[in-house]
């Protein structure tokens, strides 16, 4: 049975709107980012002389060392992206180390990008809530070589589910994955929302809205 021009039509749109979701693929072999240029887009950096691109420009090491851990949270992240390794560019990919001392976590946030999560050392609950099925949680607790998936732009989770520290890398398909952190978006603008709209959003008093306000959130 053929398609009409319509079904046709529809279906050439959702694989636009499939492809646009996630970071273009490169035209270029390699297309080092040029950190020194002042040319900023929506998108990939500049492209450097490949005259000039080195080994170096696609290296970097030091991921095996934990990151500091000395804040509210107790979890420290190591970046590895773009700013660190130019020949990142262009290929819409970007990773993290994430290290948790004891009952450290991550605030629940969510990326433009997916997320594959791979656990290190320790117990580590990884999860996310999809609003699609009524707001339904998936979570796993992660041990040494597990691995779970979180779908681009869906709140989640990350928190030391163990006794001792515990670590893990993030792998996000996207140059800059970007990143919204819940509570410092609600608690933390600047300046202040108002505080009986969120007293009324969280169902609290405004007293305790404004001393939430006063604290730190990322």
């Amino acid at each position: 049975m053929s398609l009409s021009h319509i079904q046709l039509l529809i279906i050439f749109t959702n694989l636009l709107s499939i492809a646009s979701a996630f970071d273009p693929r490169p035209t270029l072999d390699i297309c080092v980012a040029d950190l020194s240029s002042p040319l900023r887009i929506n998108g990939p950096m500049p492209c450097k002389d490949p005259s000039t691109v080195t080994d170096n420009d696609f290296f970097y090491s030091g991921l095996d060392k934990p990151g500091n851990t000395s804040n509210p949270f107790r979890v420290a992240v190591t970046t590895v992206g773009v700013a660190v390794v130019p020949g990142l560019n262009t290929m819409g990919l970007s990773m993290s180390r994430l290290d948790f001392e004891p009952g450290g976590f991550f605030p629940l946030h969510y990326h433009r990008s997916s997320e594959l999560h791979v656990a290190l050392e320790g117990s580590i609950e990884v999860g996310f809530v999809t609003p699609e099925q009524n707001y339904k949680y998936y979570s796993k607790v992660l041990n040494k070589g597990d691995v779970f998936i979180v779908p681009a732009g869906l709140v989640h989770v990350q928190r030391n589910a163990g006794a001792g520290e515990a670590s893990s890398l993030t792998i996000l398909n996207s140059q800059f994955p970007g990143i919204n952190i819940i509570t410092a978006a609600a608690f933390g603008a600047k300046p202040a929302m108002d505080s009986s709209y969120l007293a009324n959003n969280y169902q609290l008093d405004e007293n305790t809205i404004e001393n939430l306000q006063t604290k730190r959130w990322v």
